[in-house]
């Protein structure tokens, strides 16, 4: 059985009539060139999903009748990335497998060696985590957010069980998978290219992140991501 294809609906417009609209429906339409009667996939991006037939289809609209709607049982607090901006163009690929590898959050903040300020906006990142979804048949979206700078992120922080501070000190301790799940969701803050400064880390340490490396090597911001991630999956399993 071929799999179905899937299209983002956000959770305000779960209601009757279903429509799908802008770029969602653009592709449904001309892309797929999908007809009345023709059964896809609709998701919140919230644990929410369903089967849907399209009923009708009206210039750059679809009208859908709701065949089947589940919502899946909200997971427990995961692990939020909180990511030095940097003016690269591997963000987009960050973004892609820290939905594939089930990150909660993914914060950028500006960092004292940021390279220009934050500049994408919510629309783009949120473009960019849907397509991941629907690749890899994730039912919920991470939090995306933007934060001006350390004080900001120190002050969104404050009710997370588990505060780590991925620093690249070879006296510090080498994190253990398991601090990674915390029943109050866990924070790693990660610095941008470049690194941290030192008045960054004592910030940081002040406010009670505990210092952890990842290894010998420096990793690039989206390595060690995708590390902290692919850690704390693993530690799940075990």
């Amino acid at each position: 059985m071929s799999r179905l294809n899937s299209f983002h609906l956000p959770p305000a417009l779960w209601r009757e009539p279903f429509i799908l609209a802008d770029e969602e429906a653009r592709h449904l339409i001309r892309v797929l060139r999908a007809r009345p009667g023709d059964t896809i996939r609709l998701f919140d991006g919230r644990g929410r999903w369903g089967l849907f037939r399209i009923s009708t289809i009206t210039g750059k609209k679809a009208e859908l009748d709701a065949l089947s709607i589940t919502a899946a049982p909200e997971p427990p607090p995961g692990l939020t990335l909180a990511v030095g901006w940097s003016k690269s163009l591997r963000r987009g690929y960050l973004l892609e497998k820290a939905v594939e590898l089930g990150a909660a959050a993914i914060w950028f903040w500006q960092a004292e060696r940021s390279q220009g300020e934050i500049s994408q906006g919510a629309e783009t990142w949120e473009r960019q985590t849907v397509a991941a979804a629907k690749q890899c048949g994730a039912l919920w979206l991470p939090e995306i957010r933007a934060l001006r700078g350390a004080p900001e992120l120190l002050q969104a922080a404050g009710s997370f069980g588990c505060r780590l501070l991925c620093w690249e000190k070879k006296e510090m301790e080498f994190i253990q998978p398991a601090e990674l799940i915390h029943p109050a969701g866990c924070i790693a803050v990660i610095g941008p290219e470049g690194g941290l400064t030192e008045n960054e880390a004592r910030l940081f340490l002040s406010h009670n992140f505990a210092p952890r490396t990842l290894g010998p090597r420096i990793l690039r911001f989206e390595t060690a991501a995708l590390f902290l991630l692919s850690l704390r999956l693993w530690a799940g399993r075990a």
